[in-house]
């Protein structure tokens, strides 16, 4: 399973296109995605320890891989290097 926090805010365009965007790949990936609202004090901490300059935010194993209006290619590539393995 490839465990994600998504960073959001209410009414952002951009957030529900990355939603939707993950529900599609969750479909070619073991996805488990956990979405933090970037205006709880759990979003403040994890935005300012990862930079993250706008949203959405997505983190994995500990880093921000992708910020903004989020690409499906780029994610793709990601997300096969993350897909775990039987030995992981």
């Amino acid at each position: 399973m490839i465990t994600l926090t998504l960073l959001t805010r209410t009414d952002c365009t951009w957030c529900s296109d990355g939603k939707q965007l993950l529900a599609g790949l969750s479909r070619e990936f073991p996805l488990s995605v956990d979405e933090v609202d970037l205006d709880s004090v759990q979003g403040r901490r994890l935005a300012a320890e990862h930079r993250l300059l706008f949203a959405p935010g997505l983190i994995a194993e500990g880093r921000l891989i992708a910020h903004g209006r989020l690409s499906a290619r780029a994610l793709r590539r990601d997300l096969t290097r993350l897909r775990p393995t039987p030995d992981r």
